[in-house]
């Protein structure tokens, strides 16, 4: 059945809303970033945006959602795990969504926090996928190691956000090359034979 109503249109109102948040927070950071321009985009007052989030944490959370979505539409278009994993550096260019996932990552650790559930959520998806990626490239001989595909996969998740972690205080590191260098570890050695 399609929604119809003020249903529909509140939800239309709060896609809105999160797309013009991700859009500034992209360009603009979490630090420099007010609630009250994300709501004058869209045409609210501060407490009209409130109303289709649960607090500001709930909307911040939202955005990193929205986040990864997108990021997961794209990864689905390439081919194989180096391909996916390639898109890391597509972070480069939305800094602030970059310094909006560190910081709510690093406060979620308290239980009371509205990011508390998202974050064990998120990497348990992440996780699979990486897992199936590795997997699939340790079959055709792209990667090898000893160490199974779904700890490779965690490998890769932790470098992947430690090269976020340092590229925030230092932007003159490319957060393609140590995950380059980390397949490349992985890849078999010239004459080296994996089973497959």
């Amino acid at each position: 059945m399609t929604k119809r109503g003020p249903y529909r249109k509140g939800e239309a109102k709060r896609l809105e809303i999160l797309q013009v948040a991700l859009q500034i927070f992209a360009e603009e950071g979490y630090r420099g970033t007010s609630l009250r321009k994300v709501a004058a985009r869209c045409g609210l007052s501060l407490p009209g945006i409130m109303h289709y989030f649960e607090s500001k944490e709930d909307l911040l959370i939202q955005v990193l959602r929205m986040r990864d979505d997108v990021e997961r539409e794209r990864r689905a278009e390439y081919r194989g795990l180096e391909d996916a994993l390639a898109t890391l550096g597509e972070g480069m260019r939305t800094p602030g969504l970059v310094e909006l996932f560190v910081s709510m990552a690093a406060t979620a650790g308290d239980a009371s926090h509205p990011a508390h559930d998202f974050f064990p959520s998120r990497y348990a998806t992440l996780r699979e996928a990486v897992t199936r990626r590795v997997q699939e490239a340790m079959d055709a001989g792209r990667i090898t190691s000893a160490v199974p595909a779904d700890r490779v996969a965690v490998l890769l998740l932790a470098v992947a956000d430690g090269i976020q972690l340092q590229w925030l205080s230092d932007r003159s590191i490319d957060m393609r090359e140590p995950m380059a260098d980390v397949l490349g570890l992985l890849r078999p050695s010239p004459g080296e034979h994996v089973d497959t």
